[in-house]
């Protein structure tokens, strides 16, 4: 029976064991250097979904999603002065079309992705019976302070006024309105006491922590324009060298697992019928 000596032995574990170290710091460092950091600008009442969303991505794929929510006029307004983000996510989708008329997008990479909806929102706490007085809640005596996103640069903001003025109810409660930077700040708002009741998406109301504190009515969906939202991916991203990765991002909002979030929150699809008396 022949013998391999030991210190041979030794030497050629430890140099097995060398070898296996360098290939895997090899193949983590390619790893590594495939994963992107995408840069994304989401409407604010995307801040539930989009966030879950997110969560499956980076797991499935590697890549690194930075989120930034807001307004989406705040957000056409950084962006047409320069703002670094590599994808838009719009409550209102003419924000990207403008964006591409400017020539500050990947041409062609328009998409619509949702269609949102609004509904009339208090707090368990509050005296108004919101599901039965529907759109009156507005009108209750107790009702001292109204939020609603800011109309000027919030597409839930101009909804919600177009809903009122539907109903015949803008001009008797117009004084009472506290207005929210976006349509999350709007839900903080009636949330945190600092107004009485307000109108805000229902994908925010959908969420677990807002349904656990909170009571809502639908807007019907004929008091006010059609919310069709929609997304860009913005020239930055080929300056970046991360276009595959945004494209990858956006590809999947669109698959059947990224729809499903979308409709978890609430949100209608693009093609869907039941959308403002179609």
């Amino acid at each position: 029976m022949w013998h391999v000596p030991q210190n041979k032995q030794s030497r050629s574990c430890v140099l097995w064991i060398a070898c296996a170290v360098l290939v895997v710091t090899v193949f983590a460092g390619s790893c590594q250097a495939l994963a992107t950091e995408i840069l994304v600008a989401a409407a604010a009442d995307l801040n539930f979904a989009i966030k879950d969303i997110i969560a499956e991505f980076e797991q499935k794929t590697g890549h690194r999603v930075k989120l930034s929510l807001g307004s989406s006029g705040n957000f056409y307004s950084q962006i047409s002065n320069g703002a670094p983000f590599e994808i838009f996510f719009s409550a209102d989708i003419d924000f990207p079309r403008k964006l591409e008329e400017a020539h500050l997008t990947v041409p062609n990479t328009i998409f619509p992705y949702a269609v949102g909806r609004l509904v009339v929102w208090v707090t368990k706490e509050s005296p108004i019976d919101v599901e039965k007085a529907g759109i009156d809640a507005l009108l209750d005596p107790s009702v001292k302070k109204i939020a609603i996103a800011n109309p000027r640069h919030a597409p839930y903001g101009r909804a919600a006024v177009a809903a009122m003025k539907h109903f015949g109810l803008h001009d008797k409660v117009e004084s009472k309105f506290v207005l929210g930077e976006n349509i999350a700040q709007t839900a903080q708002f009636i949330q945190s006491g600092n107004a009485d009741i307000g109108i805000i998406a229902l994908s925010l109301a959908m969420a677990p922590s807002l349904r656990e504190v909170g009571r809502f009515w639908e807007i019907p969906l004929t008091a006010y324009p059609r919310m069709e939202q929609g997304a860009v991916i913005l020239e930055t991203a080929k300056k970046n060298g991360s276009f595959d990765a945004v494209k990858q991002f956006a590809d999947w909002v669109s698959t059947p697992a990224g729809r499903a979030v979308l409709k978890r929150y609430g949100f209608y699809m693009p093609e869907e019928a039941h959308t403002h008396g179609k």
